[in-house]
């Protein structure tokens, strides 16, 4: 029973929005997780200011995730996707993931 960490991608076509869940290596992507974690919103939203003024700052990523929650599944055995790999090594949850080069 192989338990992965992925991405369930909700919202509408051209605005995905994503939950973090933890569900069986086997399961639909669409399908019941058995827990979600976190939100993964990957359109860049720019920070808005109080003021009203023209303030030069990048656009950002949200990601809200149970840091808690992650570790303990972590723990146990669960294995990220790629994509929720890089999003957990933002966290400093796990290390980067080893590259592999093709020497031909």
């Amino acid at each position: 029973m192989v338990v992965r960490i992925r991405l369930a991608r909700f919202g509408n076509k051209h605005d995905p929005f994503y939950n973090i869940v933890v569900a069986q290596a086997r399961s639909a992507r669409g399908g019941k997780p058995l827990e979600v974690i976190g939100t993964y919103n990957p359109i860049p939203k720019r920070p808005v200011s109080l003021y009203n003024e023209n303030v030069n700052t990048r656009p950002y990523k949200e990601v809200a995730l149970d840091q808690a929650r992650a570790k303990y599944w972590l723990g146990v055995g669960a294995q990220p996707s790629d994509p929720v790999w890089k999003l957990l090594n933002m966290a400093g949850l796990v290390a980067p993931k080893p590259t592999t080069y093709n020497k031909a």
